[in-house]
């Protein structure tokens, strides 16, 4: 990848191993490569891999970020419930400290995640418990 932006062999998840992928269908991730990677033109913080839920998407589009509705534009089929994306760390913790916190895949969640949430809220949430 260009600008020094990490190659997922390079890059970590939050238990200290390889980053593994979070979704091909749809397609994920801040570089649109499959994985929460993450580097310095990414502001948000792409970098945890949720297992999102029909629950989660209500509060999204509540909060102005509408995943669930088609942007065909972009090549955005929309999410829905069960659906795997990297989500921006930050939304995430709002979406736990609100009670809709999706789940989260933390074999594919970013390290750098680790830097805005704590990994005890993170393991309470994970679909892919070690």
């Amino acid at each position: 990848m260009d600008g020094g932006s990490p190659r997922r062999d390079d890059a970590y998840n939050v238990l200290g191993e390889f980053l593994s992928p979070c979704s091909n269908n749809p397609v994920t991730g801040f570089f649109r490569d499959g994985c929460c990677n993450t580097g310095p033109e990414d502001f948000g913080r792409h970098v945890i891999c949720a297992q999102v839920t029909s629950k989660f998407l209500a509060f999204s589009k509540a909060r102005g970020n509408d995943l669930s509705t088609p942007r065909p534009e972009f090549g955005f089929a929309g999410l829905k419930d069960g659906d795997r994306w990297c989500l921006c760390a930050a939304r995430w913790h709002e979406a736990l400290l609100a009670g809709s916190a999706p789940g989260v895949v933390l074999a594919a969640t970013h390290e750098k995640a680790l830097e805005i949430v704590e990994l005890s809220d993170l393991k309470r949430h994970a679909v892919d418990a070690p």
